[in-house]
């Protein structure tokens, strides 16, 4: 899948997510928050000037985001900015039901957010045996990949595929090699390892 697949996955098939911020106190808060829109420069959201998470939004202009559905997940964290009225009127085509909750010219109350320099991940557990994950990024963002990676001090002894529960590692080669899209990051491998050679990225 492309990144206009997962974007299209998450704005058009998932469509509520999670969204959270710092509230004042420090701490995280979490709301429930549509995505409305997505093009080749990011994924769009909007919300009112009123509102406590607008506030937040102009203030830190950094969001997190989890969504989830039939055990697929898609989440991002990045940069956000306020995009004014721009893309208004596409969002509520596209989600007319949002002409019910702002009627008329009630939507000027509103304004559309951009988060366009992202990375984040998608997570597919469907199939239990074989799960999917994937790196998503957005913007000119370096995707920088988490997980395990075996270094050049592996002797090939198999014990980390022994206690692998997805079974993703490459034996035909030494160092092995475990299979990034298919990892749990569950760290049995860089635990049973003789040599401690398996490192933790992330």
């Amino acid at each position: 899948m492309t990144k206009m697949d997962y974007l299209k996955l998450l704005v058009d098939e998932i469509h509520s997510t999670t969204v959270a911020t710092i509230s004042l106190d420090g701490h995280p808060q979490t709301r429930i928050i549509d995505m409305m829109y997505f093009d080749e420069e990011g994924v769009y959201f909007l919300t009112a000037k009123g509102k406590a998470f607008y506030d937040q939004l102009m203030d830190q202009q950094y969001v997190a985001i989890s969504a989830t559905k039939d055990k697929i997940a898609v989440s991002l964290r990045g940069k956000i900015k306020n995009i004014g009225k721009k893309n208004l009127d596409i969002m509520f085509e596209r989600n007319p039901y949002m002409k019910k909750i702002y009627p008329g010219d009630t939507k000027e109350a509103i304004e559309v957010f951009q988060l366009y320099e992202a990375q984040g991940e998608y997570f597919d557990i469907r199939n239990l045996s074989n799960i999917v994950r994937d790196t998503i990024t957005i913007g000119k963002v370096e995707a920088f990949q988490t997980g395990y990676f075996v270094g050049k001090d592996c002797i090939g002894c198999k014990l980390c595929y022994s206690v692998c529960p997805q079974k993703c590692i490459d034996m035909s080669s030494v160092p092995v090699v475990i299979n990034q899209n298919h990892c749990l990051h569950c760290g049995r491998c860089a635990e049973i390892c003789p040599k401690q050679c398996i490192e933790k990225r992330g």
